[in-house]
């Protein structure tokens, strides 16, 4: 089958803004129109996903789709403005788009909606709005919960990514439309969208606990209004991976999912592989939703087929993953029972519970503030040292309790959980528990972990400080994962009471201490059970490569430094060429040439959690015919017992000269934070 492009097109609104989108047409669909696969974001079609767009949707057009990218409202050549993420205004643009795609001679008006981290969230939220022309979506790296699992917090404490992310869509925002679509008033859009420009940061700063404001969009407040089919997709090395299995057991439509090794990227493109033919399994999936074909592909899999990691050595940097594919009928499954491994005096911790040692004291943990150095990012996206390093490096500062070595191989998949009875000297604390795997050397592999604002141990919505001295219990759902613990090695739980540079830390220097009984709750996997099925999937496919010139090879750093005078240790990423390390290229199609550099120092003191300081520098630069653009954002975070203290300056030059200056300041009290 053959398709051409449309490079260019307006998607009318009913308010007169005009939205932009790119369309991938079938030859034949103007004589027998066919269905529209929408991917709606607002990363800019022209010069933002470009790279990752054309193998795809070319891909979906080869298959007799009309694959349509568009940009939001206030992005790319969008008219208006973007206000925020998730705004109401942003899925009643998605349904008006839907209907106008609809409406073409070349659509049979059946829409499949699908994407990726934003792609992937409103396209859940869109299908809670029910519009008739969406039959089916694809929903790849989102959440269910906005608060619980996304960018701006985890476990009710401040994720430092908050601030990274932030200061990102602060470039994205920045950057002017192009000239060749918009005609001469690029310069007065340009002009308005900054002066316009959100604080991202501090916008979400504001809302610190599970209000209104994160509840929009959080399709678990009401799951059954969601009634098209759903395919979730998750990486283990992702960020947004826990609402594939929530989303399957909770959907009260047909639903099925799929988790790999991957970081945040399609699977087609995944790391760590193995990558997966994806695009093959989204074409079988729109097959029986939009065409009405029979089952294959997707169809022919259980409720989830996930991949199994296998027991490795940590490694920074992983390009493949060792393992195997599984599929599961049901979710959840009969296949899993929950083993109890309660802990025990002296680190340890095994099947041999005792009545006796309710109320033992199992000892105390004080973490200094850079621990967690060996944590990694918080999402993966398949570059060069994102992973966690040997957790030996951070063991030293937390209460560790280790199985004896296994008799035989021990798979999990789910959630595991651990149960405390614990109390604190301070009010206001956080804890964070790692599960481990110890090779006989001594060599820890993180295999998932949680953090928890202590506050926030009953909800999220109503926070209340700890009283010191009181024992309570306290439960933690880890990050889903799958994985394989070999015999020979051991299970391993470490607590800490900080998680640098991961999250914010609480404004006092706490002390935990863990009494029985203690426990931790493993969701263990027979694989011997009829159910389980072994699985797998064909190798990538893509459609037409994307014309591309590499201009310079981009760098990337990822190093902690530790100075011993002063206590302090900086974290620092240094990304030169791309956010990523990716480069400077060039969109050849478009002739635009794109750099965007970043440098990240997060810098605290170990004795004294009130010293963190976050700072965030980046470039961007944007050439083209009729435009020579940088831009300059610099974001600085710190705080005191009381207060956040967040700014920001925004620097615009046009051919070198200052186009636009803006300096951000705000201050936000803390709550239970």
């Amino acid at each position: 089958m053959t398709y051409s492009v449309v490079e260019h097109l307006w998607i009318p609104m009913q308010d007169g803004c005009r939205l932009g989108a790119r369309l991938w047409l079938p030859d034949t669909a103007q004589e027998v129109p066919v269905p529209v696969i929408l991917e709606y974001i607002p990363y800019r079609k022209r010069d933002g996903t470009r790279e990752r767009d054309e193998p795809m949707h070319s891909y979906f057009a080869l298959s007799g789709y009309a694959a349509v990218r568009v940009d939001m409202r206030g992005t790319g050549e969008s008219d208006g403005h973007m206000a925020d993420e998730y705004l109401l205004q942003e899925q009643d643009d998605a349904l008006e788009v839907m209907s106008w795609l609809a409406q073409q001679a070349w659509c049979n008006g059946r829409i499949g909606m699908m994407g990726k981290s934003w792609g992937g969230f409103n396209s859940l939220q869109v299908a809670m709005r029910r519009p008739p022309e969406l039959k089916a979506i694809i929903t790849a790296y989102s959440t269910d919960n906005r608060y619980t699992d996304d960018i701006h917090y985890m476990g009710g404490c401040l994720l430092n990514d908050n601030m990274w992310w932030g200061g990102i869509m602060m470039v994205f925002q920045s950057r002017p439309p192009d000239p060749a679509v918009v005609g001469e008033q690029w310069r007065e859009i340009w002009k308005d969208r900054l002066e316009r420009l959100p604080f991202f940061p501090a916008l979400w700063l504001d809302h610190q606990t599970y209000d209104t404001y994160w509840k929009h969009g959080s399709v678990c407040k009401d799951y059954a209004a969601i009634q098209c089919p759903v395919l979730a997709v998750g990486g283990w090395v992702d960020s947004y991976t826990n609402a594939v299995p929530r989303l399957l057991e909770n959907l009260k439509t047909i639903s099925q999912g799929i988790i790999g090794p991957w970081g945040h990227v399609y699977p087609h493109d995944g790391v760590p592989g193995p990558a997966i033919g994806f695009l093959q399994e989204a074409v079988s999936w729109w097959d029986r939703w939009l065409k009405d074909a029979e089952p294959s592909g997707t169809g022919d899999r259980g409720a989830l087929t996930a991949w199994i990691e296998a027991a490795e050595r940590p490694a920074t940097t992983r390009t493949q993953s060792e393992g195997e594919w599984i599929s599961l009928t049901h979710w959840p499954s009969a296949a899993i029972t929950e083993t109890v491994l309660p802990f025990h005096a002296h680190g340890q911790m095994d099947l041999k519970a005792s009545e006796a040692e309710v109320g033992l004291d199992l000892g105390l943990v004080c973490s200094t503030q850079s621990h967690g150095r060996a944590g990694g990012e918080w999402m993966g996206v398949g570059c060069a040292g994102e992973l966690p390093a040997d957790q030996r490096l951070d063991d030293g500062e937390a209460l560790l309790f280790r199985s004896t070595p296994l008799r035989e191989d021990c798979v999990i998949l789910g959630f595991p959980e651990v149960a405390l009875s614990l109390a604190s000297d301070v009010p206001l604390a956080q804890i964070v528990v790692r599960l481990c795997e110890v090779f006989p050397d001594g060599a820890t592999t993180r295999v998932s972990y949680q953090v928890l604002n202590l506050a926030h141990r009953r909800s999220h919505e109503h926070p209340e400080p700890l009283t010191p001295g009181q024992i309570e219990t306290v439960h933690l759902r880890l990050n889903a994962c799958g994985h394989r613990f070999r015999a020979g090695n051991r299970i391993a739980v470490a607590i800490g009471t900080a998680y640098w540079p991961l999250i914010w830390p609480a404004p006092y220097l706490a002390t935990l201490r863990i009494f029985a009984p203690s426990a931790l709750h493993l969701p263990v996997l027979d694989m011997a059970h009829v159910e389980v099925k072994a699985a797998g999937f064909p190798p990538p496919e893509r459609g037409t490569v994307t014309p591309l010139t590499q201009l310079s090879a981009g760098s990337l750093k990822r190093y902690s430094t530790q100075d011993y005078v002063s206590g302090t240790m900086t974290y620092v990423t240094d990304a030169i060429g791309g956010v990523f390390g990716t480069g400077v290229f060039q969109y050849d199609e478009t002739e635009t040439r794109v750099e965007h550099n970043l440098r990240r120092s997060l810098i605290i003191r170990d004795d004294n959690p009130l010293s963190a300081r976050y700072e965030l520098c980046q470039f961007y630069g944007l050439q083209r015919p009729g435009q020579n653009i940088t831009i300059d954002v610099v974001n600085e975070m710190t705080s005191d017992l009381d207060m956040f203290f967040l700014k920001a300056t925004v620097t615009v030059r046009e051919d070198g000269q200052v186009f636009f200056e803006r300096e951000f300041q705000k201050d936000i009290p803390r709550s239970f934070l």
